[in-house]
């Protein structure tokens, strides 16, 4: 038997507008993901989901608080389970707010290499942010910039460094965020690299870049993948990468050994195609976490 999976789901769509992100775990859940790890040899406990209170319940005057306080719970329970056993923890979401306490809770006691799968790069601030949208804001809240209340959930300041962090895949920045990202020194892979390099480059540059990381944390948006691959998502944007490239650099990751987590965020089942991204999401877990074709 292989390690223990732990899954916890965080049905969040209060950092964006559209509604329906909230129901990204069970749509994930629904498509097979605990069975899909079972048969890879994976023990698998899902531990439900985190409360996250619903969107028209709360005043837009109180939506920052509420997704500070949200977080904090994801924060707390995510380091709880690294710190219980060295199992794989994988986090369902809700649009990638999530992130902000899932990467928070996983840091507290050690550094993780992150590889952020995504067509944005979440990487603007209150200050900046064309539609103040908070899931636009969190890896920008991750690395210390912006407002306090995200940045300081869990623990106070930054909870990664630049050189620890990939992003892949991305193709849509707000101008004020393409220049904070330029400045940041974080590793960008924009599609324009994938195009020119091919995915497997890119993926073999951005684990050179991390090799100095005993673990990797996986955050996969799946807006990263072309909307036709993936119709279901918050944010759609044309030009995304295909479903073998998106299966490739999840193989190779695997291949280190080192993932011991995963969130998969931003699927949205009111606008998807028969459960189709939700799918998806389920074939790229189970690639990153050891499925071969042989």
């Amino acid at each position: 038997m292989k390690s223990l999976i732990r899954i916890l789901g965080i049905p969040i769509d209060l950092g964006q507008k559209k509604r329906g992100v909230d129901m990204g775990p069970g749509a994930i859940r629904y498509a097979g993901l605990s069975s899909r790890l079972q048969k890879l040899g994976y023990h698998v406990e899902d531990r439900g989901n985190i409360h996250v209170p619903v969107r028209e319940s709360v005043r837009e005057v109180d939506l920052l608080d509420t997704i500070h306080q949200a977080c904090e719970r994801v924060y707390q329970s995510a380091k709880e389970l690294t710190a219980e056993d060295g199992s794989i923890s994988i986090f369902l979401g809700g649009d990638h707010s999530t992130a902000i306490g899932t990467i928070g809770g996983l840091t507290h006691n050690s550094a993780r290499g992150v590889i952020w799968v995504d067509a944005h790069g979440d990487f603007n601030t209150l200050d900046n942010s064309p539609s103040g949208n908070v899931h636009g804001m969190a890896l920008s809240s991750l690395l210390g910039m912006g407002s306090k209340k995200l940045v300081n959930i869990g623990r106070p300041g930054a909870k990664l460094n630049p050189d620890d962090t990939v992003l892949i895949a991305i193709r849509e920045l707000d101008p004020a965020e393409k220049t904070c990202l330029k400045q940041s020194g974080v590793k960008v892979y924009t599609m324009r690299d994938i195009d020119e390099q091919g995915m497997k480059m890119v993926a073999q540059s951005a684990l050179k870049h991390l090799v100095h990381m005993p673990e990797i944390h996986v955050s996969l948006d799946m807006d990263s993948l072309d909307p036709s691959i993936a119709p279901g998502v918050g944010t759609p944007v044309p030009g995304g990468i295909t479903y073998r490239e998106a299966q490739l650099l999840m193989e190779m990751i695997a291949d280190t050994e080192r993932c011991r987590s995963l969130d998969i965020v931003e699927i949205n089942p009111l606008i998807d195609h028969q459960n189709q991204t939700a799918k998806s999401a389920v074939d790229l877990a189970g690639s990153l976490f050891g499925q071969r074709i042989i």
